[in-house]
C-alpha cells in the first residue's frame, strides 16, 4: 500500500470535502484551488482579432480604391449614357462605376427581402 508522500499527492487531497449545512450557500467549506501559472497568450490567438481583421480589410478597401481609381483615369472617354428618358455623357470609367454600385445596390435589396423572410419564418411558432 503507497502512502501519500510516495503517490506525490498532498495529504488534503485525500480528506472529504465537508457539506455545507445551507446548500446555497457555496462559499463555504471549499478546498482551495492549487495556484496555476497563467496561460500564455498563443501566437495565432494574438494575431487572430476582431481590430487584426478589421485592419486587413481596410488595407484590402485601400488597394481596391487605388485600383478603381487607376481604372477611372485610364478610362475618361466620354460615354453617351440613355436611360429612360434622360440623355447624358460620362467619362466611361465613371459609367462602369456607376452599374456595379447600382447592381451591388439591386443585390443587397434582394438580399435583404430574403433575410427579412427567413427572421419572418423563423419567428413562426
Amino acid at each position: 500500500m503507497s502512502t501519500n508522500a510516495e503517490s506525490g499527492a498532498s495529504p488534503a487531497a485525500h480528506e472529504p470535502v465537508p457539506v455545507p449545512s445551507d446548500p446555497t450557500d457555496t462559499t463555504k467549506h471549499r478546498r482551495a484551488e492549487p495556484d496555476r501559472p497563467a496561460k500564455r497568450a498563443t501566437p495565432d490567438a494574438l494575431t487572430r482579432s476582431r481590430t487584426g481583421y478589421t485592419w486587413i480589410a481596410l488595407l484590402a478597401a485601400a488597394i481596391l480604391g487605388i485600383v478603381l481609381l487607376i481604372f477611372i483615369i485610364q478610362n475618361l472617354d466620354k460615354a453617351q449614357v440613355n436611360l429612360l428618358f434622360w440623355d447624358f455623357s460620362l467619362p466611361l470609367g465613371i459609367t462602369v462605376l456607376l452599374s456595379v454600385i447600382a447592381g451591388a445596390l439591386v443585390m443587397g435589396l434582394v438580399g435583404g427581402v430574403r433575410i427579412l423572410q427567413l427572421r419572418h419564418a423563423a419567428k413562426k411558432p
